[in-house]
Parts: C-alpha cells; structure tokens; sequence
C-alpha cells in the first residue's frame, strides 16, 4: 500500500540571508524531492532549511522517503519584504508542484475518494529544537474525511486525523491556545 502522506517543508521568517537570483532568471521557489528527483541538495541548506536540503539529499543518495516540496528561506524573506504579501509566481509554481506530488503520490489533494494528505513542517538552515510549527493532514475537509472513513473502514482514525488537524491549524495559524480544544475533549 503507498503512503498517503507528503512532505511539505516551509521556512520560519528567521531563514539564513537571501540567495541573489541571476539577472533575467526566474526565482525558484518551490522545490521537490522523493520518487527518485531531488531539485536540491545537502549543499543548499540556506535555501532550502536543514528539513528540506536534507530530504532532498536522501533522495539524490537512494534512500527511500515520502516524495514532498519545500518552500525555499527565499520565498519567506520575500513575503515579508513584501508586507506579508506571496512573491510574484509563488503560487502557480506551488500548483505546479503540487500536482507534480499528486502524480508521484498518486492522490488527489481534495479528492475524498484518494486523499493526498500533507504533512506542513517549518524548517531553518539552524537547527531549532522545540520552536517549529507542523501542521498534519492538510487536505482533510468535512467532504474528504467521509471519504477516508470509507478508505479506511475507521470512523475513528478519520475523525481523529481531522481533529489533529484541526486542532494543529488553529493553534498555528489562528494562534488559538490548545486549552480550548483539550477542555472540550475531557468534557
């Protein structure tokens, strides 16, 4: 059985100095790694995060890993450059590469009846222990989880990764304290 879970790595805002695009070329700052392509490497720490640079070299040296992207330290100083707005083609490079996971993966992201399930992890090219933010199951919505119960033929293990999900998301990005979620589940 594949995995259904991806890898999506993505930078804190205190990522090593930014990487000077060649004049006239196109900054990439979507890269991918795993079903044996690697767009980055060990070397590119500074660009890609410890996470992301070290995934991508595990695949130019064989080992077996789940296929994923990562948002370049580029993308992110530039988002805040730009008054926390997406750099110019950010987007339609993370579809692209989306899709390119999809095709690897073999899911939909969204599809209820083979859900592409993300795992999102912040990375730096520093090491820092206890201070990154994850968020899993992206992908899950009330129509992919009915999905997943079929799947899986386990209500519990379905609503249980929404929940997680949830619960990661809210925290993270809503910056919502988990203390409302744990009342609620002792309750």
């Amino acid at each position: 059985m594949k995995r259904s879970r991806a890898v999506l790595t993505r930078p804190r805002k205190s990522a090593a100095p930014a990487a000077t695009a060649k004049a006239g070329k196109k900054t990439q700052y979507v890269y991918v790694f795993g079903a044996g392509r690697a767009d980055g490497s060990t070397q590119m720490k500074q660009l890609l995060g410890g996470k992301g640079a070290n995934l991508a070299e595990m695949t130019n040296i064989g080992v077996p890993v789940p296929p994923g992207i990562t948002i370049t330290t580029q993308a992110c100083r530039t988002y805040y450059d730009l008054g926390q707005r997406w750099p110019k083609g950010l987007e339609e490079e993370l579809q692209q590469k989306l899709r390119w996971l999809e095709k690897v993966a073999e899911k939909g992201f969204g599809d209820p009846k083979n859900p592409l399930l993300v795992s999102v992890r912040s990375g730096a090219a520093v090491s820092m222990p206890g201070m990154m933010d994850t968020i899993l199951n992206l992908g899950l919505n009330t129509q992919v989880v009915q999905g997943l119960i079929v799947k899986t033929e386990n209500a519990r293990f379905a609503y249980d990764a929404y929940r997680r999900f949830i619960q990661m998301y809210s925290s993270v990005v809503l910056d919502l304290e988990h203390k409302h979620f744990e009342e609620i589940l002792h309750k």
